[in-house]
């Protein structure tokens, strides 16, 4: 008997989740979309992953002995009846009882007795209990694996309180208005005659942050195109990239396509665009974004896309140029690397769960390839944007540095602006821009630096 209700279920997806064989949390959580307590379960998924070094240190304090590892649903569906218990205005009384009755769904009656002690417990406890989560370990206090919480107080220091109150938000519904349709003030008033309210961004003209999240089909004008879902980071690459009309221009990890679709509404009259992505799923996404913004794309599937297209689908490895490079020089690359994503832990919060510094390094290795594989193919005087979604400074301003120390026709471009913080070298030289995740309505966590391809090994202005 497959679980049943939304608490069981919760735990049947945590517990895949942490195995790490099944992909990121939305992954798991597709195959649930459909059920009418869908909204429930994605809550408490998402929550307790939100909470979890935080839950994990009241469990410790609550069982008398730990579980067996076989065990792991059980663990999981006593962090979901805590996180419950903290966090949401469900009653305490059917907290408990749904999760009683989720240890029974799971296949596991003997643990009924204890998921009602223990959450029981919790609530005679929870002054205690709470006071000493907060003058416990920096782990369980900001809800923050330890690796992690050294690493951003390391680079960080009196700011990191601010970086891991912000992680552990919900995230604002941020929306890019198509300037080509109207302009962000018009588009807000629009939105303002259908009651939903929304405030300029901070950093971006096309950024505007709603009040309240809302379905995209509430949204004037969304299936044609006026507007799409992402973060205020993101919009600012097409201004950054300094576009113009005949460039040819390649994002080199593109899906799911926002910030290909972001490029060609700032400049639709580029002479090409090449949108890369190593998963032939996930550019799917890029194929259905651009579709709804009207704009013609190909790809190996081109039985149901437009033939007309100025976007090109590829689905390869960057790095692999024969795969998609046709030896002409590129103007604008967009790399925005693969990383840690800890810049977003607000919008995935399971990455508190599943990521490691191993992961860390790893993705080190992959950004130093893709800078290394790519820099041939932009034209002299050329531009390569490379962003990550990270706040950590080996995956940015170290990785970047080491490119440059090894690249003689390499230049980082300053990057003036008066949101985020500049990274600066040992010898001055700036090394990009870091956007931090501190405000629950301002942008996610973001890392910019612009490289130009210089002509002479002189690197002076």
């Amino acid at each position: 008997m497959a679980a049943k209700g939304a608490r069981a279920i919760a735990a049947k997806v945590l517990n895949t989740l942490q195995s790490g064989t099944s992909g990121s949390l939305g992954n798991l959580l597709d195959d649930y979309r459909d059920r009418e307590d869908f909204s429930l379960i994605q809550e408490l998924c998402f929550g307790t992953c939100r909470w979890f070094p935080a839950l994990e240190f009241l469990l410790h304090k609550l069982l008398s002995k730990p579980l067996k590892a076989k065990d792991g649903d059980v663990r999981w569906l006593l962090l979901v009846g805590l996180y419950q218990l903290r966090e949401l205005s469900i009653a305490d009384y059917a907290a408990i009882n749904e999760s009683v009755e989720a240890s029974r769904s799971l296949k596991k009656p003997w643990a009924a007795a204890l998921v009602n002690a223990v959450l029981r417990n919790y609530l005679r406890r929870k002054d205690d209990l709470e006071n000493e989560l907060l003058s416990g370990g920096s782990a369980a206090r900001h809800a923050h694996p330890q690796w992690l919480v050294d690493a951003i107080e390391k680079q960080y220091g009196y700011i990191a309180p601010d970086i891991f109150a912000g992680n552990n938000v919900r995230p604002p519904m941020t929306l890019r208005v198509n300037l080509n349709k109207c302009s962000r003030e018009e588009y807000q008033e629009k939105l303002a005659e259908i009651g939903l309210l929304a405030s300029a961004g901070q950093c971006a003209d096309t950024a505007l942050i709603l009040n309240e999240p809302c379905h995209v089909d509430e949204l004037f004008g969304f299936r044609d195109g006026w507007v799409s879902v992402q973060d205020e980071a993101s919009q600012l690459v097409p201004s950054l990239l300094e576009l113009k009309p005949g460039q040819r221009v390649v994002d080199a990890c593109a899906a799911p396509g926002g910030k290909t679709a972001a490029i060609l509404e700032r400049e639709p009259e580029l002479a090409s665009v090449v949108a890369i992505d190593s998963s032939a799923r996930r550019l799917s996404r890029v194929t259905e974004n651009l579709t709804r913004l009207d704009m013609a794309v190909s790809s190996p599937d081109a039985s149901s896309i437009r033939s007309d297209a100025t976007v090109r689908l590829v689905a390869a490895k960057a790095e692999e140029l024969d795969a998609w490079w046709d030896g002409a020089p590129i103007d604008r690359l967009l790399l925005d690397a693969p990383c840690s994503a800890t810049g977003v832990i607000r919008r995935h919060p399971d990455i508190k769960v599943l990521r490691t510094p191993e992961d860390v390094a790893h993705c080190c290795e992959s950004q130093a390839t893709l800078l290394q594989s790519l820099w041939p193919c932009l034209a002299e005087g050329g531009l390569l944007l490379y962003t990550t979604c990270s706040v950590l400074a080996e995956e940015n301003q170290n990785t970047l540095e080491n490119f440059l120390n090894s690249t003689y026709n390499a230049k980082c471009v300053r990057i003036v602006a008066d949101w985020g913080v500049e990274c600066v070298a040992a010898d001055g030289r700036s090394l990009g821009r870091q956007l931090l995740p501190t405000d629950a309505k301002g942008p996610d966590g973001f890392f910019f630096a612009l490289l130009r391809k210089i002509t002479s090994a002189s690197k002076s202005e």
